[in-house]
């Protein structure tokens, strides 16, 4: 199917690795122009020297995303590299802290990155034919996983946002949509780690996906194209659900 996708100019935060890096790939290879960022420029280069080999128009930055000026600053950047914006993609989350600390940092990145992004890319995704955001959030929002804390709240708050900002932004032709992986097993990444080092519950976790694995981010990417195609144009407000199985609730 063609998603319909070329010439699109789509901007990813995280863009270097994990799930953010496997959607920039697949926008790209869909023929979409990228610009991403991360906080190593190093793995930024060499993202944006694989993405342009693809053919498209590749920008990175250096940024960390908790800044909202330099946000600000590669949201324009990007603007200006690419000719536009038409998608735009909050990965970044929060971490790396402990207490209150914790909760200050994934409100800065999880949430007011997010609120940020859009807000600094309002402009240009007024002005495109196919104008999208997407929130990356958590099946941690959904139901309780591990202890109490910051990342799940944050991100069950994204997606109070996500619902709301789509009936804002519907009258202006802009779509907004939420997808929420469950565990995604990504080489290096925290599953990974889990695997090594917390073993019975990483075979917990496993036996309790009916599928019987974990995602990869190849699969959480292409559910992200095809919402944001316009083969998907009457998808608005929407939470997408990866997880094999692993939440139990049933989805209205």
């Amino acid at each position: 199917m063609d998603l319909q996708l070329s010439g699109g100019k789509a901007l990813i935060t995280g863009g270097t690795k994990g799930i953010g890096r496997a959607i920039a790939n697949t926008l790209a290879d869909e023929g979409c122009d990228v610009a991403i960022c991360s906080r190593n420029q190093e793995e930024v280069d060499a993202a944006v020297a694989d993405l342009s080999a693809k053919g498209v128009t590749a920008f990175g930055q250096a940024v960390d995303v908790g800044d909202g000026d330099a946000l600000k600053a590669w949201i324009d950047a990007s603007a200006e590299a690419l000719g536009g914006i038409d998608i735009v993609v909050s990965n970044v989350s929060g971490g790396g802290a402990q207490g209150e600390d914790s909760w200050r940092r994934h409100l800065e990145y999880d949430m007011l990155g997010a609120v940020r992004l859009v807000e600094g890319s309002m402009e240009k995704l007024e002005a495109s034919d196919n104008a999208n955001v997407i929130l990356i959030s958590t099946t941690a929002a959904l139901e309780k996983f591990m202890q109490a804390g910051p990342y799940n709240a944050l991100k069950a708050a994204l997606l109070n946002y996500n619902g709301a900002l789509a009936q804002d932004l519907a009258p202006k032709g802009i779509r907004v949509n939420a997808v929420s992986p469950g565990p995604i097993f990504i080489e290096g990444g925290a599953w990974d780690n889990i695997k090594q080092h917390m073993t019975a519950f990483y075979d917990a976790t496993i036996a309790d996906i009916p599928l019987g694995r974990m995602g990869t981010a190849d699969e959480v990417a292409a559910q992200v194209a095809m919402l944001v195609s316009p083969r998907s144009g009457f998808t608005t407000g929407t939470n997408v659900v990866i997880d094999g199985g692993i939440t139990k609730r049933i989805q209205f």
